[in-house]
């Protein structure tokens, strides 16, 4: 069966700075990210082991394993590649992301209204979780979501197209105790064109999860 694999940065570890510190980079992915791929292939391998032996004491607890490993890989796979050195700004017509723009606007009001939601929502994650901008394919519009930990408070169709992590070991040893300047700080390496290309894809499968009757 296939099994997990920790994707390669899309960037050297210096990339970010100073925004983001070299060594904060290091660790995040290659210590902090690569737990959640193994955490996510090791409860695979229990839950054929309960499977095999029909065990299932345990199904309660390897579920909810499995959904915090794997959400904190498919989380941190999207957060490397919604940073870059060269982002920041807002997105702009101009830069060839004005669908995207526009969708912002028309869900929020305005970029400065998202922004302000949106580093709201990253800073105030009851202990660990995550700031998110998704697609939500029912109404066709973008929301922001917080999600605590890995998992909750989402809606279950929606799609991340630009995450802000807000887990201590993201930030703490650059900006200690300030989350809200770690968030203030990560606008400036937002990658409009990744999220823009995200935005796309999720209009573009919307009716996937929607099937009809």
């Amino acid at each position: 069966m296939p099994v997990y694999t920790l994707p390669e940065l899309p960037y050297d570890y210096s990339a970010l700075a100073p925004v983001i510190s070299p060594e904060i980079i290091e660790l995040h992915h290659d210590k902090h990210h690569a737990a959640y791929v193994k955490g996510a292939n090791d409860t695979l391998d229990q839950l054929a082991e309960a499977r095999d032996k029909e065990t299932w004491g345990s199904i309660n607890g390897l579920e909810k394993n499995l959904a915090f490993h794997l959400s904190g890989h498919i989380l941190h796979s999207i957060y490397w590649h919604n940073m870059t050195g060269d982002g920041g700004g807002e997105p702009l017509a101009a830069d060839g992301v004005g669908d995207l723009a526009d969708a912002i606007a028309e869900s929020f009001g305005s970029f400065a209204a998202f922004k302000a939601q949106l580093t709201k929502a990253a800073a105030t994650t009851q202990g660990s979780g995550w700031g998110v901008l998704a697609y939500e394919p029912l109404s066709g519009r973008l929301l922001v979501e917080q999600v605590y930990d890995h998992q909750g408070n989402v809606g279950q169709g929606s799609t991340p197209i630009l995450v802000f992590d807000a887990w201590e070991h993201a930030f703490y040893l650059q900006y200690k105790n300030q989350k809200v300047d770690f968030i203030d700080a990560m606008w400036a390496v937002v990658n409009w064109q990744d999220v823009a290309k995200r935005y796309d894809a999720a209009k573009s499968r919307a009716n996937v999860l929607l099937l009809a009757p």
